[in-house]
């Protein structure tokens, strides 16, 4: 059966499971962080659960366009909520297997289940539409898949601590693993096996884009999300709690809320930007965006440094700093499927989410080192002149926007 036969059912199926993964990824990570902590388990043996979270996000980001491009992006999908049934499986054991080592594995395999299931998700949309409105209807779906995901993190993060505190940590992972695994079938019997397959197997040295387009957006995207992760990830719920004083319920639940209005505003973005049918986004909108985010981290940094409520600046620049940030991430990731051939998109999507990954991780390394060298104030500055680097790298995509013309189907 051809894909584009049934776009919208193909596209709500793949919505679907990406949503039910969704929620098992924020609850997933709410889960160990708390029962951690109720075992007395230091913030950084906790930290260190998720690190090979986010670097084998990395890898696979690196390699899983590749794999997609081979053998489909639905296997790719299958094969990434297969494995992260057999993450939160493994974590439901006995808890005196539960040591470090042990749950960074299970966090291992999550990291890739997720980055799996991500490319796949947004790789397949741009398969999907089939008008001649293609371009405009490509953003619409990219903005709500991406926003509705970032929400449904959020209340994921509620869902985690809702079970854990209704049902415990074993039955609460075995709840969220029966849930994907009804998300699996479902997916498995609705989407066509070849989707995303390239006609051509592509060479293992194909991973990295040959298309200096690709390579600028992508070089962005990383000090884009190093850009957010190296003040959000660490040092701002370290501040909120040591600093401000709040509660770990009150920062859980701002995070919680951030992520949830972030997501929000990603979905929104289509009409935000007041895009229609002739005028789909350029990187020339990205540059606009980007360069109005760069100054949002200075002035809250400035902000600390004057008589104001540091609360009030933190969750004023926040919020302003969360909407900004949304709308710069949903031109960037439409443009990447724009930019793409359908023969490659796979590859490019999998290639442009490992620079997307990386910077995740070099940010949130740097969050934990900066704020305990310099402070949130310095973490700010950093986060400004990485906004920065994206600014001027997405500057010279112009040049190049006419030799990756969006393809119209």
């Amino acid at each position: 059966m051809n894909h584009n036969q049934h776009p919208l059912r193909h596209y709500l199926t793949i919505t679907g499971n990406y949503w039910a993964f969704t929620l098992t990824d924020g609850a997933i990570r709410m889960l160990v962080v708390l029962y951690f902590h109720q075992l007395g388990y230091p913030p950084f043996s906790i930290a260190m659960l998720f690190l090979f979270y986010e670097f084998f996000g990395v890898v696979t980001n690196l390699v899983g366009g590749w794999i997609g491009a081979r053998l489909g992006l639905t296997v790719t999908m299958l094969v990434g909520t297969a494995l992260q049934i057999v993450a939160l499986s493994m974590l439901a054991v006995d808890p005196a297997w539960l040591s470090v080592p042990y749950v960074m594995a299970a966090q291992a395999l999550s990291g890739i289940a997720k980055d799996l299931n991500k490319m796949s998700a947004k790789a397949s949309v741009k398969l999907l539409p089939t008008t001649q409105d293609h371009d405009n209807r490509l953003f619409r779906w990219v903005a709500v898949l991406t926003g509705s995901k970032n929400a449904l993190k959020g209340i994921g993060f509620f869902l985690g601590g809702l079970l854990l505190s209704v049902f415990g940590f074993r039955a609460a992972l075995l709840i969220l693993a029966g849930g994907l695994l009804i998300s699996l079938v479902i997916t498995a019997l609705l989407l066509p096996r070849r989707m995303g397959k390239s006609a051509a197997k592509p060479k293992f040295s194909h991973i990295l884009s040959t298309t200096p387009a690709i390579n600028r957006l992508s070089a962005a995207r990383f000090f884009l999300f190093g850009s957010r992760d190296v003040w959000f990830v660490v040092a701002l719920p370290v501040f909120l709690s040591s600093v401000l004083g709040w509660q770990h319920i009150a920062v859980g639940t701002a995070l919680a809320l951030w992520v949830i209005g972030y997501g929000v505003i990603q979905a929104l973005a289509p009409r935000l930007l007041g895009k229609n049918k002739k005028h789909a986004p350029t990187s020339r909108d990205v540059l606009v965006w980007t360069s109005i985010l760069a100054m949002i981290p200075a002035a809250i940094a400035l902000g600390l440094g004057s008589a104001f409520s540091p609360a009030i600046i933190v969750i004023i620049g926040l919020g302003i700093f969360g909407v900004v940030f949304a709308l710069n991430s949903s031109l960037h990731s439409f443009l990447i499927l724009a930019y793409s051939d359908r023969d490659k998109i796979a590859l490019n999507v999998g290639f442009y989410y490992m620079s997307n990954a990386a910077g995740r991780l070099v940010g949130t390394v740097l969050s934990g080192w900066a704020y305990q060298t310099i402070g949130l104030g310095g973490c700010l500055w950093i986060s400004s002149a990485f906004v920065i680097a994206a600014a001027l790298l997405t500057a010279r995509i112009g040049k190049l926007e006419t030799r990756v013309t969006p393809e119209v189907s």
